[in-house]
């Protein structure tokens, strides 16, 4: 069966890298996107609660909708981009 590698537009707001806040446990945290799924994100995080370590090791699954941006990643530029934009332009006289 084929995968859906669609995007959503739930989570097309967020992007690998962001900071977000989400709750665990009625506790606030914040981390860090890692790496995404269908509907839900891998999440990095800290906290000083030995209980919570002990249980999720620094890393959480957490569904799109529960996730609220606080800074968004800087958008790195493509070279391979560039190079497209300078292949489309005509060649000089």
């Amino acid at each position: 069966m084929a995968k859906n590698t669609e995007v959503s537009e739930a989570q097309s707001k967020f992007n690998v890298g962001d900071e977000v806040s989400f709750k665990i446990e009625k506790q606030t945290f914040k981390g860090f996107i890692d790496k995404s799924y269908t509907n839900s994100f891998l999440i990095t995080f800290e906290s000083d609660d030995p209980e919570i370590i002990d249980k999720y090791h620094k890393k959480v699954v957490i569904n799109n909708r529960h996730l609220k941006l606080i800074k968004a990643a800087p958008k790195i530029k493509d070279p391979d981009s560039d190079k497209e934009d300078k292949d489309d332009k005509p060649a000089k006289k």
